[in-house]
């Protein structure tokens, strides 16, 4: 068997990974000190974005092991979790996971377990996209405006209409209706496409 190496994570500064490691050691895995990598990185990063899995990676050949408490450790979510699985088992590095039974995620069952996963996690996303939709489309229907709030008024929208048309420069209409430039652009745009 070749070496055995844990990869513990935490978002936030306040937190610490001795949990993790107590949890490794206590599933049987004897694991020296220096092959345990811990980082503080949030879950929203991909595992292949971490400045210490990226170190741990080169670290890891063909025959080592590698185990997490939680999938979410290793990445930000099921097809990054999947992704890095694949890519570990292609360089023959078995990941075992202790939350779902300390189960080899790259044996036939692991790989069972992470298409479910894949697909639960697919499912929900979808699931999430449609309430999305219907919600928006909810708020339409009932008048709600939608997107980012107007930036001038209606009663300023018409004072800049009306000095654009009188010839005054974007800059000076902006500073005088404390705004942007890029504001009174998309006016004069929205202005221009009406009048065309």
């Amino acid at each position: 068997m070749g070496r055995v190496f844990a990869y513990c994570r935490v978002s936030t500064a306040e937190q610490t990974t001795d949990n993790q490691v107590h949890e490794i050691r206590a599933a049987g895995f004897n694991i020296e000190p220096r092959r345990v990598v811990a980082e503080c990185v949030s879950g929203s990063v991909a595992a292949s974005q971490r400045k210490g899995f990226a170190k741990l990676r080169d670290r890891l050949e063909a025959g080592d092991v590698l185990v997490v408490t939680k999938l979410d450790r290793l990445g930000r979510n099921a097809m990054d979790v999947r992704s890095t699985v694949e890519d570990l088992e292609r360089a023959g590095i078995r990941v075992h996971c202790l939350a779902l039974g300390g189960a080899d995620l790259t044996s036939a069952a692991g790989k069972m377990t992470m298409s479910v996963l894949s697909a639960v996690a697919e499912f929900e996303r979808d699931l999430l996209l449609e309430r999305t939709a219907a919600g928006i489309a909810r708020a339409r229907d009932g008048g709600k405006l939608l997107g980012r709030p107007r930036a001038l008024g209606e009663k300023q929208e018409a004072q800049a209409r009306e000095r654009l048309a009188q010839g005054h420069s974007i800059a000076s209409i902006a500073r005088d209706l404390h705004t942007s430039r890029q504001t009174v652009m998309r006016l004069r745009s929205r202005y221009e496409q009406a009048a065309s």
